[in-house]
Order: C-alpha cells, then structure tokens, then sequence
C-alpha cells in the first residue's frame, strides 16, 4: 500500500525539559486520534518528518520530536561546546515522560526502529502503564554484545572496511577503545578534526549496508557536514556507555511489558542488528510477535515496508 500524504503539523514547539536543552516536538494527523509517539534512530538521527506518512492522519494523532541534542532541537551537539554530560538514556526517558505530560497524552502507541527501540523499551519497561501498543522495526538495544559486534566483530566480513574505520583514530589508540577514541575526535573544537572523524564514521556505517540495494544503501553519509557530526558524536557517546543499562537490562525487565502487544519487524540479512536481540525478547515477552523479512537489511525492502503497514492497521482505531 502507498504511504498516507506528507500532511503539515498543526502544532509544534521547543520543550525546555532542562540543562539547557529544547527538544523539537511537532503534531499532526487527527488532534482527537489514537496517540501514536515516533521515536527516531541515530541517536543523533532526528526524527525523519516522513515516518508520519505511516499512519492514517484521519485516525491518528502523530508525535513527532528530536532527542535534545540533534535535528532541530537546540542546542545542537555538532558544536563541540555542547557538553554531553546531561545527555542519556535517562534523561531521554525523562523528556519523553514531560512530552507527554505536556502535549495531555494518557497513553501512547510507541514506534521507531533502529536506537529508537533501545529508548522506547527502556522507557515502556520504567513506564508500562502509559504504553498502548509497539511496533520495532531492525531493533537494536545497545547491549555490550550488540555494540561490539557493530563496531567490531562485523569487520570480519568487510576488514578492508574496518581497517579504515579503525585507521581513522590515533595509531596508540586503534587497539583499544575504538568509541572513546572516536569520541574525542569527534568533541574537538578543531572543525577539520572533528568533520573527518564524522566522514570516516559514516562510511563505517556506510559499508555495513552496503550491500542492501532494496534499502538505502549510503544513507548515512548523505546528510549535512552538521548531522554527520551530530550523529557521529551521538552514536559514540551513547554506544561507547551501552546506552548506560546493565547489560541485559532491557531483557531482565520484559516481564513489565507482559500484556503489552508489540510487532517485531526483522531484516534476515541485517548485518549491522543481527536477528538474535529481538528473538530473545520476544520468547521473554508473549504478547510480542516478531516478523522476520527474507530479502532486507537494516534499510529495509518493500516486503519490510508492507510488513510495517499489517503492525501499524493492526493497531489502527476502527
């Protein structure tokens, strides 16, 4: 099926959820519709205007926002002045909460793919009650196990690749903390330092879905000299910390979304969020259902894209 229209927000704003950060939020669809909140990836993504275009705007009132520190929340973490300090999952959680407090929403349908899940699940499992429905897509949930595999055990499959990525940090640092290191690069308030950290983390990326040409293959470097930083000095922060949660944090506490339904929607040939995170959440998790998809990756293929419309009408309001 097409995507619904590209509609305008009949409302937006900047939310001061405090350390002197804004976060961007903006509404549209059907004021009195089913509360659907859309939860981007990166982290340091921003929230795509286009994952609106899912939901039938008759039906649904969309919520869109950027997570403090990236797309047009302010201030920006591209500027190496902006600390990183009060920038975690546990204050994303916490803005979510005063989004949603702010916008008068009982409770909300939460959607998002890639980081989103790791941010989505954390807040469900410290907030069930406010949760109606979710939907997953290419879940990952920041575990040490998840992290290390992305940024290195991966390059098992692409070393000429990962010989790159790992040459992009100082040669005493290419056998340590690969996170920290790009980390540092990536904070520097030299613009050249800090901008080709940014190039040579996206390709990285990059080469992990390259070979997805149902996706969309070079996505991540395809954005400004400002977002390739944002959301390369996002992903190390919050990856080089396992998003600060216990190591099998999110699994541990999926008994708090039993009675919650939730759709998994898989890429078979994801090489950077392999099969295995949602798999085991969902034999945890009984009203979790996980849909696996044969021909996509990370960026996903139009069988991914039909699968996420049967989620979305699933839980769309007669």
């Amino acid at each position: 099926m097409a995507p619904f229209p590209l509609i305008a927000p009949y409302d937006r704003g900047l939310l001061d959820v405090g350390d002197g950060n804004r976060i961007h939020w903006e509404t549209s669809g059907n004021p009195d519709g089913k509360p659907v909140v859309c939860v981007h990836g990166g982290p340091g993504g921003g929230g795509s205007r286009n994952s609106r275009k899912g939901f039938d705007p008759e039906k649904f009132r969309i919520i869109q926002f950027d997570q403090r520190g990236c797309g047009e929340s302010e201030p920006n973490i591209a500027d190496p002045a902006v600390s990183l300090e009060h920038n975690t999952t546990h204050h994303l959680i916490a803005d979510l909460e005063r989004l949603r407090e702010h916008l008068g929403v009982e409770k909300w349908m939460l959607y998002g793919g890639s980081w989103g899940p790791t941010l989505m699940l954390a807040y469900a499992e410290r907030h069930p009650e406010r949760v109606s429905e979710i939907v997953l897509i290419a879940a990952f949930t920041s575990t040490p196990d998840e992290v290390d595999w992305l940024y290195r055990g991966v390059g098992r499959l692409l070393p000429r690749e990962w010989e790159a990525f790992r040459a992009g940090v100082p040669e005493a640092e290419r056998d340590g903390d690969l996170l920290s290191a790009y980390s540092r690069l990536l904070g520097s308030p030299d613009r050249a330092v800090q901008l080709k950290a940014a190039h040579d983390w996206c390709a990285w990326e990059d080469a992990v879905i390259a070979h997805e040409t149902k996706g969309s293959p070079g996505q991540y470097s395809a954005g400004s000299e400002r977002d390739l930083i944002t959301l390369a000095r996002m992903c190390a922060h919050y990856y080089g910390h396992h998003a600060w949660l216990g190591e099998s944090e999110i699994l541990d506490a999926v008994h708090r979304l039993h009675g919650i339904p939730a759709v998994f929607i898989q890429g078979r040939l994801d090489l950077s969020v392999p099969l295995r995170a949602a798999w085991n959440l969902v034999r945890a998790w009984p009203s979790a259902e996980l849909v696996v998809i044969d021909d996509s990756g990370h960026t996903g293929s139009p069988a991914m894209a039909e699968a996420v419309h049967r989620a979305i009408s699933r839980f769309t309001p007669a």
